[in-house]
């Protein structure tokens, strides 16, 4: 019996292309909450740049599961160490790497570029505060987003040996806290919620999802989700576009 769905956003609950939500996944959830299916929100975003949808969520893993919660609890709170956030910035000012940085309230932009832009426009979140490198060393970093190409991650990785990337997309990086997952916030809400592992559905399409659909009992990757990903899943659905999740939310409850 499936008790508890946990839902990526960019990709999985809103569209590249239209950035909404689409009829069917409202249907969805609805079918979903009549049948006593908790509902939560699982996704690489900080909560200042969730957009609202016109679908509920009982708690939330945000930033990769840097900061996970529920309206009136904090389940899981992991900041960036303060070490690995100064050699980031000193590697970013050295090669001229846009950073973008995530607090638990707040996100700040330092050496913005065309890039940064292009992702701004692409997520549709409001413009960060504009900061200098070293400002960023100032704050309690949840979540870096390193606009940067591939080729400089294991450099990366070794400047930050506290911290791992999950990489999304091919012009930028999350990085987090190592440690930090989709699925420990998983593991963190169904323990706050009384629910077993063997209780969980979720949905992603990103490489950061991967955890999460290995951990939930059922992990289905939509339509568009990139090959590795879909190998990692029980299940694939149709993509965002033509409405994944209420195909598959219909044939599991069916």
């Amino acid at each position: 019996m499936i008790r508890a769905a946990f839902f990526d956003i960019d990709g999985t609950l809103l569209s590249f292309n239209t950035h909404q939500v689409s009829p069917g996944t409202v249907r969805a959830f609805d079918r979903m909450h009549r049948a006593g299916i908790h509902t939560f929100l699982s996704t690489g975003r900080p909560k200042c740049i969730v957009p609202p949808m016109p679908i509920d969520f009982e708690a939330y893993i945000t930033m990769n599961g840097a900061l996970v919660f529920t309206p009136d609890t904090i389940l899981v709170s992991n900041p960036i160490a303060q070490k690995d956030l100064e050699n980031w910035v000193d590697y970013a000012k050295e090669q001229s790497l846009c950073t973008m940085v995530f607090t638990d309230k707040e996100m700040y932009v330092s050496q913005l570029n065309q890039v940064a832009m292009k992702l701004r426009d692409q997520l549709e979140f409001p413009m960060p505060k504009v900061v200098s490198p070293d400002e960023l060393c100032t704050l309690q970093a949840y979540q870096i987003i390193a606009i940067m190409p591939s080729d400089h991650d294991s450099q990366v990785a070794t400047l930050m040996p506290q911290s791992r990337l999950p990489r999304w997309h091919p012009a930028f990086t999350d990085i987090v806290a190592d440690g930090n997952n989709k699925a420990i916030g998983m593991e963190a809400i169904c323990q706050h919620f009384g629910i077993r592992q063997e209780e969980t559905l979720a949905f992603g399409d990103g490489a950061n999802d991967i955890e999460m659909l290995q951990w939930a009992a059922i992990g289905v990757a939509m339509g568009n989700a990139d090959p590795i990903v879909k190998e990692h899943a029980d299940r694939v659905t149709t993509d965002v576009d033509h409405e994944g999740i209420e195909t598959m939310i219909n044939t599991l409850l069916s």
